[in-house]
């Protein structure tokens, strides 16, 4: 098993809850290099594909299976993420996929309830045991559509998927049951900070009506044993080469070796506080 990067009491909190927020899980400069590295790469605005949430909104997502030796990659397998997701599914984990949601100013689309098992589900895999880290890359808010989630919903078991009026998601009449049930949370989030979340965590997010992007990199795992039982988009099991910590900022010395904010925070005191 890793080293425990993660508290007893915040494991516990995570099995209870179905979900945990992590303050400044990357520091400034950290975060920085990747709000950086992504809002200049022409791939997000080539590759990225855009959903109509049917209310007049469009989210963009861009989504990819191997983590490979760049900076995204660098997070997806830097020790601290891996050995959290470990110590919080309890065994050997895989990298399931990663991807880049944006929602751009004032058009940013809202996501429907959901469960990520109610579709992953359908990908072969027997269990619900994967999970999410969704890695503020600006600052999150209920103003420009922050995840929301019900708290301990991941208790409640699978819960039916399907084309429901414009979206596919959790069948509303479950989840409108839950909901008066169950506390609805709101995980507003600074740049740098994390929010790990079970599969069957119910979750969702409204559009963004503020001025203020709100772009996240959300990597997720499988554990070993789950492999799926058939071929899907998503890869089948194969070992999670981590890496140092230190490889972020390693990675943002060759991207980035003249831009001297993020090696000189004070500099550029906006940086890590949401800018766009």
């Amino acid at each position: 098993m890793p080293s425990h990067v993660l508290t007893e009491p915040q494991v516990q909190e995570f099995m209870q809850d179905g979900y945990l927020i992590l303050s400044s899980l990357f520091d400034e400069e950290e975060i920085g290099i990747l709000q950086q590295a992504c809002k200049l790469d022409p791939a997000f605005q080539k590759h990225a594909h855009g959903l109509d949430d049917g209310e007049g909104g469009v989210s963009r997502l861009t989504l990819w299976n191997q983590a490979g030796e760049d900076i995204y990659g660098a997070f997806a397998r830097c020790e601290r993420v891996v050995n959290a997701m470990e110590q919080l599914l309890g065994e050997e984990v895989y990298h399931w996929h990663s991807k880049m949601s944006i929602k751009e100013p004032y058009k940013g689309g809202a996501w429907t309830w959901h469960q990520d098992y109610g579709y992953w589900y359908l990908d072969g895999c027997l269990s619900p045991d994967l999970a999410s880290i969704y890695i503020a890359v600006d600052r999150c808010s209920k103003e420009n559509g922050c995840i929301q989630a019900l708290r301990g919903s991941h208790r409640l078991g699978r819960v039916e998927h399907g084309r429901f009026g414009d979206q596919t998601g959790a069948d509303p009449e479950r989840t409108d049951a839950a909901m008066q049930r169950l506390e609805l949370v709101y995980a507003e989030l600074e740049a740098g900070d994390a929010f790990i979340f079970h599969s069957n965590t119910l979750h969702r997010s409204d559009q963004n009506t503020s001025p203020h992007p709100r772009w996240g990199l959300i990597c997720c795992y499988n554990t070993r044993t789950n492999n799926p039982y058939k071929t899907s988009h998503h890869p089948f099991y194969e070992p999670l080469v981590k890496v140092p910590d230190a490889a972020i900022k390693e990675m943002g010395t060759k991207l980035f070796p003249d831009d001297t904010h993020f090696w000189n925070p004070s500099q550029d005191a906006t940086v890590g506080e949401g800018k766009g």
